[in-house]
């Protein structure tokens, strides 16, 4: 059976895109594989919606030669504040606070916006004669067959590979067509995100504001613009999503104060149900998922697409030693080593940002207490912190050779 490409990627967001560049660093074929038409107007528009980059990560987009793209468009965070509070009441006199300068590898991350990722994940897929991006290809079925797996589009045209990736989000339908299971809860939240232009200065300040409903996260972002997500519970998110602009920035300014002083809402608003979703396998026979069709957890440490972006660091480097060895990099045996490696950490990850969610969204007031008192002990403890950066970061454990 003749091979179209060594790679089938399923999905074309920024993990889809991230995977075939990184496969064509290592010298593989792949094709890409986007139900969405081509929106070229997406490129240029600021829709409000920014990511916040672990160091890891940008390790990763640096080792790929694609960081540079997108640098005069970061803005590194510099500092973190946690602080815990009720609506009336405002914040607790205990915070925890994250500095720059607690870890000597540079900025703990970069805030960029989603357009600037995506347009230089593009640049760099355009100039390659490795990848094959096809818009408006949606699958419909993947059959395994020998040495191979085929995938049947929608149009009627079949494709060969030597292993699918499904890049494809957290309703996945690569994984949905294979039968795995995933294991998880909806949260009765949602959450809100839109971005600020603000009058003071933020200095690379992110701050993270637990309420009773949920979180609030305020990250920087270049100039006087911050992006917020603001978690609510469904009922009453539903509600401020349907406001007009004017009486959603105020319901946000009774949350938010005057620490930025005045702001106004820029760009587009966004909401997002929340809910925890593990696959009860990563990998089938020539099959491997990454990002949210494995893994999709709550928001509150801001870890989604980073936990993505060491999936595909770490299944490509699987995938370059099996084929510098000669094997069938396709094959269950060598895939098991990819999940061996991230599954654990993506439990964990997703269980752990579950239980902080659940402790801090909350009116119990013995809770409230206990947290404030943990929080004034950890702020005190520098080794502590450093070691809560380090892990925020995505700089422990065993890292893939492209985060190094």
């Amino acid at each position: 059976m003749a091979i179209d490409s060594d790679i089938i990627i399923i999905g074309g967001g920024l993990n889809g895109s991230l995977m075939a560049i990184v496969a064509a660093k290592f010298g593989l074929s792949s094709i890409v594989l986007d139900a969405k038409e081509n929106d070229t107007s997406r490129e240029n528009r600021f829709d409000g919606r920014s990511y916040a980059l672990a160091l890891s990560s940008i390790r990763l987009l640096k080792n790929i030669d694609v960081f540079d793209d997108i640098r005069d468009n970061s803005q590194p965070i510099l500092d973190i504040k946690i602080l815990d509070g009720k609506l009336v009441q405002g914040p607790s006199q205990f915070s925890l606070h994250f500095d720059n300068n607690d870890i000597h590898d540079g900025p703990m991350g970069q805030m960029v916006e989603d357009r600037f990722i995506r347009n230089a994940l593009f640049a760099k897929i355009y100039e390659s004669d490795q990848i094959d991006y096809k818009f408006a290809s949606e699958v419909m079925e993947h059959k395994r067959e020998k040495g191979c797996i085929s995938v049947k589009l929608r149009n009627g045209n079949k494709l060969h590979t030597r292993l699918v990736i499904g890049a494809d989000g957290k309703n996945s339908e690569l994984a949905r067509r294979a039968g795995i299971k995933k294991t998880g809860w909806k949260y009765n939240q949602t959450a809100l995100v839109c971005a600020i232009e603000h009058e003071i200065e933020h200095n690379g300040l992110a701050w993270q504001y637990f309420l009773p409903n949920g979180p609030l996260a305020v990250l920087p972002m270049k100039g006087k613009h911050s992006s917020v997500v603001w978690t609510e519970q469904n009922i009453y998110a539903k509600a401020v999503n349907s406001y007009d602009k004017t009486k959603y920035t105020s319901i946000l300014e009774a949350r938010l104060g005057n620490f930025l002083g005045k702001f106004k809402i820029i760009g587009d608003r966004h909401s997002y149900p929340l809910e925890l979703k593990i696959a009860d396998q990563f990998v089938d026979e020539r099959l491997a998922l990454v990002g949210d069709a494995a893994h999709s957890i709550h928001p509150i440490a801001g870890q989604g697409l980073n936990a993505g972006f060491k999936d595909i660091a770490v299944l490509a480097q699987v995938i370059e030693d099996a084929f510098l060895r000669g094997e069938d990099f396709g094959s269950l045996g060598v895939l098991k080593r990819y999940e061996e490696w991230r599954r654990f950490d993506s439990v964990q990850l997703a269980y752990s940002t579950d239980l902080f969610n659940k402790l801090f969204s909350n009116e119990n007031e013995a809770l409230r207490l206990a947290r404030n008192v943990g929080m004034k002990i950890l702020d005190s403890i520098p080794g502590v912190k450093q070691k809560i950066i380090k892990e925020a970061t995505g700089l422990t454990g065993e890292l893939p050779r492209l985060m190094h």
